[in-house]
């Protein structure tokens, strides 16, 4: 029986969960448009603001040499699809004191899995720093923030993050590497339930049918198979300000061209820098909206962002700086389709900055007036992207001082 199939059988014969998805299908041009008004926000106060960065994200909260008494702020921040992820906030702070003990099916109190399958909202912080090594997924139940702020924290070295039919998840400031597949045995996702689950694909961060999703200020390298990807349903996602590197499949959204139900995915991909040692799938979408705003890409291999299955991607102000092959130039990859279907595909490239020969094949319909009306970036919006993406990754915050 396949892995899908099984969990198909856990989902449904568990407890009903607590949770009620509301209704994350968003009118993208409207999305679009508020990106790029909080990010010309964020612009105009960079006068005013000694810490301003351009970068709307951090601006919201990374001035503040109190975050550590206002954690829950940074779940205001977000923009985007996943903007409404509101993961923790208003629950109580839990904290991990236990970096070891990882019982999959009666997970020891004070260690990550024994927080992440709580039933109740919780932001989730760290005594220290700590190195985690999971011996199966760690499956995340809804409402809950992973917020690494403050310490040095390492999810590595055996299997990682899941996120499986929840929903308002952030996940924040973590190092996330060396992932394993787990499976073939029991895991508890809840205080009421625990299920056998069959192998994972060893993802860093793994998104199953799951909305308002934020994967923030993380560095993730190195894993079996991606480092982060949304399937079978998923939407309401923001992947905003992390460092990748040392990587082949990095990013897939979309788990087949045969599930349509992906048509409804939605994903911001905004101020991540996509780094050394990286192949492809920056992203590689399918069915979906797909909107990559002011991204550093500067190192691919095969090429930066791909798709199939005629998924809408709407590429605006980014930095793409080719690698020296004079065959591997292009920032895009049409799957699995002749030109007769893909040309109609539409793929749009808006105030991208091209460098060392790099280049855009777009395709559709052409500029179409509602991609007019979503256009708001300044004429040179890539001219930024350094600035604002100088310190994707996982940040050095110490309590006191600005992050």
């Amino acid at each position: 029986m396949s892995r899908l199939a099984i969990l198909l059988i856990f989902f449904f014969s568990a407890p009903a969960p607590h949770f009620v998805f509301s209704s994350s299908i968003q009118d993208p041009e409207l999305v679009v448009q508020e990106v790029h008004r909080s990010i010309n926000a964020s612009r105009r106060n960079l006068g005013y603001l000694s810490c301003g960065t351009g970068n709307p994200i951090d601006d919201c909260w990374r001035c503040d040499p109190n975050w550590e008494r206002n954690r829950q702020r940074l779940a205001d921040c977000a923009i985007g699809f996943g903007k409404n992820a509101i993961g923790g906030r208003n629950g109580r702070i839990y904290v991990v004191t236990d970096s070891g003990n990882d019982d999959a099916v009666n997970p020891k109190p004070g260690t990550l899995r024994h927080a992440v399958i709580q039933d109740e909202p919780l932001w989730i912080i760290f005594k220290r720093d700590m190195v985690i090594q999971l011996r199966q997924e760690l499956v995340m139940n809804s409402y809950k923030t992973i917020d690494g702020r403050g310490a040095s924290v390492h999810i590595a070295g055996g299997p990682c993050i899941t996120i499986h039919y929840a929903t308002n998840i952030i996940i924040h400031g973590i190092h996330i590497h060396d992932c394993k597949q787990g499976g073939n045995g029991d895991i508890r996702d809840s205080p009421r339930h625990s299920g056998w689950w069959t192998p994972s694909d060893g993802d860093g961060v793994s998104i199953f049918a799951s909305k308002h999703i934020w994967v923030d200020h993380c560095s993730l390298s190195n894993c079996h198979d991606g480092l982060i990807d949304a399937i079978h349903g998923s939407t309401a996602i923001t992947i905003s300000n992390n460092f990748m590197t040392h990587h082949d499949k990095v990013m897939l959204l979309g788990h087949s061209d045969s599930y349509t139900q992906d048509k409804d995915m939605q994903v911001t991909i905004a101020f991540n820098h996509f780094g050394e040692g990286l192949v492809q799938r920056m992203p590689r979408c399918r069915h979906g909206y797909f909107h990559v705003v002011n991204n550093d890409y500067t190192h691919w291999e095969m090429y930066a962002i791909g798709g199939s299955a005629s998924p809408t991607i709407n590429s605006q102000g980014n930095r793409f700086l080719a690698p020296n092959r004079r065959f591997n130039k292009e920032v895009t990859k049409h799957e699995d389709a002749p030109e007769s279907e893909w040309r109609h595909w539409n793929w749009r490239s808006e105030g991208d900055l091209m460098l060392n020969g790099a280049y855009f094949r777009q395709s559709g319909a052409g500029a179409s007036s509602s991609y007019a009306r979503a256009y708001s970036l300044s004429a040179r919006p890539s001219s930024l992207v350094g600035s604002m993406t100088l310190t994707s990754g996982v940040l050095n915050c110490r309590k006191g001082s600005r992050c």
